[in-house]
């Protein structure tokens, strides 16, 4: 699962699987795992992490966006 960066106790990710999927970005926490869309950013699901943290994961995905678009495609090259 390539890293795209850690941001504070967050990982960004994604699978080398996922690419058949529209971009999205995974992020864990302590071993939870949330998903957002990119294009535009949605929270796609929960993976059990609490509310306020979705919402700072998700002002990290907002402002990250296009690092994590240039990520997906040079690695999934659509």
């Amino acid at each position: 699962m390539p890293t795209i960066t850690t941001i504070g106790s967050f990982r960004f990710f994604f699978s080398s699987s996922d690419g058949v999927e529209p971009p999205h970005v995974h992020v864990e926490l302590e071993r939870r795992v949330a998903k957002f869309w990119l294009d535009p950013v949605e929270l796609a699901s929960t993976g059990r992490i609490v509310e306020h943290q979705i919402r700072k994961i998700q002002k990290l995905v907002t402002e990250h966006r296009l690092e994590f678009l240039k990520a997906w495609h040079d690695y999934f090259g659509n």
